[in-house]
């Protein structure tokens, strides 16, 4: 049951929203305008805040429903339950960021990932999804923001005094660590002062 969790886990999270959202609101492959990112950012800047927010939720969701609800699939005896939604979580992350639907290429799992901690430690990544918009607030680098509040997450699993399983700081270190391997052509960017900044204004690609 453990191996069926995680292939289901990984299917609902390579369902892609943002390329769903593209074709059914303007009929456009999100992959050929803005950054070419399958994932809320760039649904974002490419369709609008609406379809933005929709798709944040939805990538989230498929996270939260991968630990909250289908790691229930594994008999507690057979793996502790701390690991079981961990594998589920981690797979829903790799689905989003390595779609079998779009040829294994997804967005970068932040949304994804941001709904798998909410099932498993919402107050830090609460904290850390705060971070995030303040950071996104005062520079309008969507990229920036969301890689403090990665880097931010595993210190906020470990120190706010919520007594979490050791597997989830492991587990927040993986996520940060892929957060910033997705994040590297903006990192390129930003070192060249060439990031797109965040607005409110849809693209007028």
């Amino acid at each position: 049951m453990l191996f069926l969790s995680i292939i289901l886990s990984y299917l609902l999270g390579s369902v892609p929203t943002s390329y769903i959202m593209g074709k059914l609101w303007k009929g456009i492959d999100l992959r050929k305008h803005g950054s070419g990112n399958v994932g809320a950012a760039n649904t974002f800047r490419v369709l609008g805040p609406i379809p933005g927010v929709i798709i944040f939720l939805g990538d989230a969701l498929k996270g939260w429903v991968a630990v909250y609800c289908i790691s229930l699939l594994v008999p507690v005896e057979t793996f502790t339950s701390d690991w079981v939604k961990i594998f589920c979580g981690m797979a829903a992350i790799c689905g989003h960021n390595w779609t079998i639907f779009l040829k294994f290429k997804g967005g970068r799992g932040v949304a994804t990932s941001i709904g798998v901690f909410f099932a498993l430690a919402w107050q830090a990544i609460g904290i850390s999804l705060l971070l995030g918009i303040v950071i996104i607030s005062l520079t309008r680098y969507i990229s920036l923001g969301s890689m403090a509040g990665a880097i931010a997450l595993p210190f906020l699993v470990v120190l706010l005094p919520f007594k979490k399983p050791l597997p989830y700081l492991w587990f927040a270190l993986l996520v940060a660590f892929l957060v910033i391997i997705k994040h590297i052509p903006n990192i390129k960017r930003l070192i060249k002062g060439k990031e797109n900044r965040f607005s409110f204004r849809r693209s007028k690609e």
